[in-house]
């Protein structure tokens, strides 16, 4: 049976730092919603050309886009064991969407991290954020700075800062998380699937913390 991970956790908190490693030392797809967007823009799928119609508008991308994206997704061979879920689902709304699809693939949501830290240190670290051009490698100038300024440790390619990672958006983004996102924490809490992880701590110390939970959530 495949086994699935929703990470939750406000921006700036390193969900998709953790996802990758993750993914890395469990084997799972790690599927994160905003990469998946920039991909099906990219490659000019059918989805990426109806979402990118919405986006250009301003308008909000219909949730029926988003999901369509995801169950292509886990459609794909490397998700046959399943898959951390990063970005999706996004409000309670979208929670019960999700088990129907995973139950088409033959699974559940199996557990819940939620990855977390106070408003000044979200501030801070997403205020240090810079990305790389070329594949989204992300770096932090406090917490994991390249080896050369302003360029990519992996592929060498120019590291800028976002827009939504720019202080005068930062706060606005936290907000919407807040609004939007912080009630699938209870919704999951009530589940009895939430973990519940000190996001405070450094990279290393988090993947070993998350690691261990998960283990013992499982066992």
């Amino acid at each position: 049976m495949p086994s699935f991970i929703v990470l939750l956790g406000p921006p700036g908190v390193g969900k998709g730092t953790q996802a990758k490693i993750l993914s890395e030392r469990t084997g799972l797809a790690h599927i994160s919603s905003g990469e998946l967007f920039r991909e099906n823009i990219k490659d000019q799928t059918e989805l990426g050309k109806l979402a990118q119609t919405y986006m250009t508008k301003g308008d909000l991308v219909p949730d029926d886009v988003t999901i369509a994206m995801i169950r292509e997704r886990l459609s794909r061979p490397n998700a046959e064991k399943g898959a951390i879920l990063d970005g999706f689902p996004r409000n309670p709304a979208q929670a019960p969407v999700l088990d129907v699809i995973l139950k088409d693939f033959g699974g559940s949501v199996d557990a819940v991290p939620f990855i977390n830290a106070k408003d000044d240190v979200l501030i801070a670290r997403l205020g240090g954020r810079w990305t790389c051009r070329a594949n989204g490698h992300v770096f932090n100038v406090k917490s994991n700075p390249p080896k050369v300024a302003g360029r990519c440790d992996f592929d060498g390619s120019e590291l800028y800062q976002r827009d939504d990672d720019k202080a005068e958006t930062v706060k606005r983004r936290i907000q919407v998380y807040l609004d939007q996102t912080s009630p699938l924490i209870s919704h999951y809490r009530q589940q009895g699937k939430l973990i519940e992880i000190d996001g405070t701590q450094s990279i290393e110390q988090v993947a070993g913390t998350l690691m261990d939970a998960l283990k013992k959530y499982s066992s």
